[in-house]
């Protein structure tokens, strides 16, 4: 333990502590009322966050007491039991909001799903590491897509799709370690193409989807394109365009269809689907430069802007600290995924290396995925901002995946 201080990455160790400090004191002002202005009132969420606080810095005592070679000895081991978890929440779970996502423990309640994205990353790092792999060859795509998949399954049958999205992180880690781009070409493809029709609709779009393969076959023939592959890929496409509808009103719940017409303009009811999402932009547009300060947001003090304390959470720095203030919170995570990323980049081994993309990537999409949802540039989907979010399984699950990677970097120190 004494040597892993020594060799630990200690700026990481320093940006987290700000993120989780300001944090707090943002969830305090979401939640505190003049009646219960107490900080160490533990019956009130400010107060359970510090508990939550508190038991993490034991997590992370542990974590680093721990020999760096048991997270990949018993990755496997650590994946099973997570997926357990997330299946016996169909038999044990709490349902809360419709979703079936939580073990409740008296007045605590833990979310199974945010520890499961280490157990993912680990055994990913494990199996990709293996001499044998390729992404290159389709069996081994098959095998890392299979490890995502379960667990990402079993989340969405909860169903709590925010959850689920994260999984689409680990694609990071798949591309650095080989995985074919088109993959990623054809994620976005499809993206593009499901927003664009719910905008402008299937008549629109689909003739302008040939209209660019013809273009793009015309550009290339010298190089012989094969015909099959443009028209079966253009099949698809237009095909994947025409589903689009259907996929908006039999397989999206309704309150998930009313975020995408949000989303693209469809529906302004700000007492309504937009409701939140008004709410949220009134909060940060109102902080001007400075921010009205701490405890004095109109907004956030008034309650307008409902789960202010979770997903919603960057508003209330948007309304008390100002640009400024959402600046350097964005500064501070800019930081913090730049620094996972040299320090996963720089390590010598592959599993230290993909497990190290995988906490990168994670971090990188809950933070990109939750402001661009609070300002309206993403539909809602539940997804907690890192360390500002209210909640105990959120905070110490980044709190376990970031300081396993910690400790595997000091042990790469260690060793030089």
């Amino acid at each position: 333990m004494p040597k892993t201080l020594l060799q630990i990455d200690w700026l990481s160790i320093l940006i987290v502590v700000l993120l989780i400090v300001f944090g707090w004191s943002n969830i305090y002002s979401t939640t505190v009322t003049a009646s219960d202005a107490e900080v160490f009132d533990f019956s009130k969420i400010y107060g359970k966050q510090l508990i939550w606080i508190g038991l993490g810095i034991f997590i992370t005592i542990l974590i680093l007491s721990i020999e760096a070679k048991f997270f990949e000895k018993f990755s496997t081991v650590i994946y099973i039991f997570a997926v357990l978890s997330l299946a016996g929440l169909f038999l044990f779970g709490k349902t809360i909001a419709g979703q079936t996502a939580w073990y409740s423990f008296g007045s605590f309640s833990i979310q199974p799903a945010e520890f499961v994205k280490t157990a993912v990353a680990l055994v990913l790092a494990k199996y990709l590491s293996e001499i044998n792999v390729d992404l290159k060859k389709f069996k081994s795509q098959i095998k890392a897509a299979g490890i995502i998949a379960i667990p990402f399954l079993l989340i969405m049958l909860q169903p709590d799709a925010g959850s689920a999205l994260i999984y689409l992180a680990f694609i990071i880690p798949l591309y650095r370690e080989g995985l074919p781009h088109w993959y990623i070409v054809f994620g976005f493809l499809v993206a593009i193409i499901f927003i664009l029709t719910l905008k402008f609709g299937f008549a629109i779009i689909a003739p302008i989807i040939f209209s660019i393969a013809v273009l793009i076959f015309l550009i290339n023939r010298k190089n012989k394109p094969k015909v099959f592959i443009y028209l079966l890929v253009t099949f698809l496409c237009i095909s994947f365009s025409y589903s689009v509808n259907f996929i908006l009103n039999d397989v999206l719940l309704p309150h998930q269809k009313d975020r995408f017409d949000v989303l693209i303009g469809e529906s302004n009811d700000i007492k309504g689907s937009a409701f939140n999402l008004y709410q949220s932009e009134v909060a940060i547009g109102s902080g001007g430069l400075w921010g009205k300060g701490w405890l004095k947001g109109t907004q956030t003090q008034g309650r307008f802007v409902p789960e202010q304390h979770t997903d919603y959470i960057f508003s209330t720095v948007g309304e008390e600290w100002g640009f400024l203030g959402t600046s350097f919170v964005v500064i501070l995570f800019a930081s913090l995924i730049l620094r996972l990323f040299y320090l996963a980049e720089r390590q010598k081994s592959q599993f230290n290396r993909v497990y190290g993309y995988c906490v990168f990537s994670v971090i990188f999409l809950h933070f990109f995925v939750n402001i661009a949802m609070v300002i309206g540039l993403f539909p809602t989907v539940g997804i907690p901002l890192p360390f500002f979010s209210y909640g105990g399984s959120g905070l110490w699950g980044f709190i376990i995946l970031i300081f396993i990677f910690l400790k595997l970097d000091a042990k790469r120190k260690s060793l030089n």
